[in-house]
């Protein structure tokens, strides 16, 4: 046998012992049956995309340990599946899920009967899915935060109503309902951490710890040290069962003459909140979790990042679902053409999407806005009754969005004028 015959035969050999147990992992939509391009599989640490065929490669050894494969895609339930050693071929169906869901304060999930009155729409309405403080307005949590103590942000008395433990049972007893759960985290407006650590706080124009109108002092988004202690409370969330982290309050405040560690300009603001979602998405890789993030209506219009670091077209790159707060109350100049957003919710809803979507290239099931379920505080001070939300959430589901959110802080929502 000639020296390059031996080499090509030692070769084939290793190859075929290196690759014995391999296997296609191929995922599909349940309804259909069709390929799901795209989707992101997490196996032993390992990411990968499915192709038009909805495939990746499964390595040898995951195979042999008959390891849990985890999948995700914008608009299915996450799965997960583990892998016999006797299949060469493995299948894992998507459920499609539209979450369409009210939200619940740190407080409304702690009184019972806010949270049972919100769980009850289930039967009701086309409710399915719930938002729940993880990490509240004031920085406050609706169990003992081991993440929250560790920095200090944890006041001596507690920042909840129920044990750890009891919290955890909660959410297990809501996936029993078959719910969709968000966790939302209110990231850079914490006045508790810049209590404790001041050096991280956003200043105002003299050097003083800046506040807000609701007396509640920031951290500085540019000041990196300080995304640990969120990313934290993301990661309790996480194994606390719930489906998805919505991050809130992803933002530097919109207020004038404020100081922060770095020069304000746009490039260091886009870069602060994209590397925040950036460090966000390694440290939860994991677990390969569905991430969010809220913004403001107008950043689906302006092509700045509207002097907070939100600019829409760098968001997909690093969430799976981006949460406009399409709020009639909140366009307080209106639109070209709508000059009273009270009047049009729906158009509001539905030009605000389309614009989204024409501006980051992205389909519109990786759009899950929020939807005004509250007294207008505008404009003429209306209700929004049945008619008012019932035309946001026509707009939303005609532009393809993944579902939607209600907002209503008091946490009260008349199932009368919920959609069915």
């Amino acid at each position: 046998m000639s020296s390059r015959l031996c080499f090509w035969f030692a070769a084939f050999s290793l190859c075929c012992a290196g690759g014995a147990g391999a296997a296609e992992l191929r995922v599909v939509d349940a309804h259909s049956h069709t390929p799901v391009e795209g989707a992101i599989t997490l196996v032993q640490g390992e990411s990968q995309t499915t192709n038009a065929a909805g495939l990746v490669t499964i390595p040898a050894s995951a195979v042999d340990a008959h390891a849990m494969v985890s999948i995700r895609a914008p608009g299915y339930a996450r799965a997960e599946r583990v892998l016999e050693t006797q299949s060469a071929t493995f299948e894992v169906q998507l459920r499609q899920i539209k979450p369409r869901a009210v939200y619940l304060s740190v407080q409304g999930v702690s009184s019972w009967v806010l949270r049972d009155a919100a769980v009850a729409l289930q039967g009701e309405t086309a409710i399915n899915a719930l938002v729940i403080d993880v990490k509240g307005d004031r920085g406050d949590t609706p169990y003992p935060s081991a993440a929250r103590m560790a920095v200090g942000a944890a006041r001596e008395q507690g920042t909840s109503s129920v044990r750890s433990n009891q919290f955890a049972a909660l959410i297990r007893q809501l996936h029993s309902r078959g719910l969709y759960l968000i966790a939302r985290i209110v990231v850079f407006k914490d006045d508790r951490l810049a209590a404790t650590h001041p050096d991280w706080a956003v200043r105002d124009h003299a050097g003083e710890i800046w506040r807000d109108r609701e007396n509640q002092r920031w951290i500085d988004p540019s000041v990196e040290a300080a995304w640990g202690s969120t990313l934290d409370v993301a990661e309790e969330a996480v194994r606390l069962g719930f489906d998805e982290i919505q991050f809130d309050y992803l933002r530097f405040p919109d207020a004038n003459g404020l100081q922060f560690h770095q020069a304000n300009t746009q490039a260091h603001r886009v870069a602060a909140i994209t590397g925040f979602l950036a460090q966000a998405r390694e440290r939860l890789r994991a677990y390969n979790i569905y991430l969010a993030a809220d913004i403001f209506g107008y950043v689906c219009w302006n092509a700045d990042d509207t002097a907070i670091g939100q600019q829409i077209n760098t968001l997909g790159a690093v969430v799976d679902y981006i949460s406009p707060m399409l709020y009639p109350s909140g366009f307080t100049w209106g639109l070209p053409g709508c000059r009273k957003p009270t009047e049009r919710p729906g158009e509001i809803v539905s030009r605000s999407l389309a614009e989204a979507k024409r501006r980051t290239g992205l389909p519109g099931v990786r759009f899950r806005p929020w939807l005004q379920a509250f007294r207008d505080y505008a404009f003429d001070h209306r209700e929004f009754n049945a008619d008012m939300i019932r035309a946001q959430v026509e707009a939303a589901d005609a532009e393809g969005t993944n579902g939607w959110m209600l907002w209503n802080a008091r946490n009260r929502y008349d199932p009368a004028n919920l959609p069915r």
